[in-house]
């Protein structure tokens, strides 16, 4: 038991540091002026919105930032395998292997517990009477701060089930956690996110482009209310955002590759292309990166390199942005996501949009110019179909050590689907189609019927529209569904998934070091 239990070791990134005094006398006091602490910090506009910025860091130097940490919300669902292996990610792709011993779940519990320790700072000093803010200023940094604790239950929560519910900053070391209910946790969600709603911005209103605005609290709220079995309301959630006028799909060509050869569903992934003030009209919140900039983009953004194949490592192949960058080849798609999901005639499924197709490119090969046919490995590491969402490439930095692109993180396409779910839950099979198909025409793919329309068939829609952007896991462990699908759709991991691999299980080096409580173990895993 080296180390302490993490929720109780988080300091607030940026610019804030809790510190913690046991001395009582007078004399021995701190009257903190020379460095940054929440007493002397957290009391202006200007402190505020420094522990603001600091919040966005702390969530933007997520998953990504770990190799193989991404993977493991694709690897072992329905949508993808292990290319090239990395521990992190291997339990995934056999779930037998999966413990509560597992690196992975201790990064992304203490991911959460950071976020959330960050945001319960923010929150508690809004309501200081000595901070000299408006109470409008007060609510716009309660609303920030409630939307990225929100964000970060609903994580934790989807992932591990119950989870100890904090909502002030801890400052001291604690060693008597418990879970509270899943149930409890979503419902502390929904309240963040009705405050969070109610007090945010618009998108024309935001300080700043890249802040959250009040539509990107109603995406995560329509998502909870799915999840508390409230679809009525997950559907007015929805309908907020489609009906706000603020957003529209991208059905046109756009931006700064608008004259070469693609089509609009690729335009709102070319970089220069993804932001509002760039042009996507259907963007709600997008988390903006620079190259070369400090502070400009999150710590090891590893999107790019994990999404894109090894190509490299085929003779004859050379890093070029066409074949968006330097991949590395940690997550290949499954043979359903490759060959049986999309239409041929869907946009989402164009040469613009998924690359199956590769040529010889260093002209020092023999074969320069001719087609690549891969065999054997090649297929599963260095050459195979996959998305170009994540394409990037930076002449400066050729080996492309991580990813500067932005990241949309939620856009009109999802909230569509998210309003299809809602009806479809309440039967309302006509209205859901009638959401799915505004989708389906931008793609210009088959309209679905009313009696089609499934769960099923709206989790192959959000893999149609949102490869890559959605953490997949969530979507699946959500909606029950995971071990359902990975019988379904991924032979290779199939045979190793049992029912209780619904959830992860909770790392045993939390349950550990909690000696005045328990924290108890989700069913089916051992220590």
């Amino acid at each position: 038991m080296k180390n302490c239990l993490y929720i109780c070791r988080i300091l607030v990134a940026g610019v804030l540091t809790l510190s913690v005094s046991s001395c009582s006398k007078h004399f021995l006091d701190e009257d903190l002026k020379s460095a940054y602490a929440l007493d002397n910090t957290l009391v202006d506009e200007l402190g505020f919105e420094a522990a603001s910025t600091g919040m966005l860091s702390v969530m933007r130097n997520d998953y990504g930032d770990t190799q193989g940490l991404l993977a493991t919300f694709y690897v072992g669902t329905d949508m993808a395998v292990t290319g090239q292996p990395n521990t992190i990610q291997a339990p995934y792709e056999n779930y037998q292997n999966l413990n509560s011993q597992t690196g992975s779940l201790s990064s992304i519990w203490n991911y959460g517990y950071k976020l959330i320790n960050t945001a319960n700072a923010i929150i508690t000093a809004s309501a200081n009477p000595k901070a000299t803010l408006t109470q409008a200023q007060r609510d716009l940094y309660k609303a920030e701060a409630c939307f990225f604790r929100a964000y970060a239950y609903n994580h934790l929560s989807i992932l591990f089930g119950g989870v100890p519910l904090i909502t002030t900053p801890v400052t001291a070391p604690r060693t008597d956690f418990t879970r509270a209910t899943e149930t409890a946790v979503i419902q502390q969600i929904i309240d963040d996110l009705t405050f969070a709603e109610a007090h945010l911005p618009d998108p024309a209103s935001v300080k700043k482009q890249g802040r959250i605005n009040k539509f990107a609290a109603a995406q995560l709220l329509a998502e909870a209310l799915l999840r508390a079995n409230k679809p009525a309301d997950a559907e007015a959630a929805a309908k907020r955002i489609i009906n706000s006028n603020f957003f529209s799909l991208i059905n046109a060509r756009y931006g700064v590759k608008a004259s070469q050869p693609g089509d609009p569903f690729a335009d709102m992934f070319t970089y220069g292309n993804m932001r509002r003030n760039q042009g996507n009209t259907e963007a709600i919140w997008v988390i903006e990166q620079q190259y070369n900039i400090p502070g400009g983009a999150s710590a090891f953004d590893q999107r790019r390199r994990e999404w894109g194949p090894f190509y490299v490592n085929v003779a004859g192949m050379k890093v070029c942005d066409s074949l968006g960058g330097r991949g590395i080849g940690r997550i290949r798609p499954t043979n359903w996501w490759t060959y049986n999901l999309y239409d041929n005639d869907d946009m989402r499924n164009s040469r613009f949009n998924i690359r199956r197709q590769y040529y010889y490119n260093d002209p020092a090969s023999p074969k320069y110019g001719q087609p690549v046919n891969a065999t054997g490995f090649d297929t599963i590491q260095n050459i195979y179909a996959h998305t170009t969402k994540w394409y990037e490439f930076q002449p400066q930095d050729i080996q492309g050590a991580q990813s500067y692109k932005d990241r949309i993180q939620m856009r009109l396409g999802e909230t569509y689907l998210l309003l299809a779910e809602a009806q479809f839950k309440q039967g309302h099979n006509a209205d859901a189609a009638t959401s799915i198909n505004v989708i389906r025409n931008r793609a210009h793919a088959t309209p679905v019927q009313p009696g089609d329309v499934t769960l099923d068939y709206i989790l192959d829609e959000r893999a149609r529209e949102l490869t890559a952007e959605e953490l997949r896991r969530l979507t699946l462990i959500r909606t029950n569904t995971l071990v359902a699908r990975v019988r379904k759709y991924n032979p290779k991991v199939a045979p190793t998934i049992s029912d209780f691999n619904i959830h992860l299980p909770i790392p045993q080096s939390e349950i550990d070091v909690n000696k005045d409580a328990v924290l108890t173990q989700n069913d089916g895993y051992g220590k």
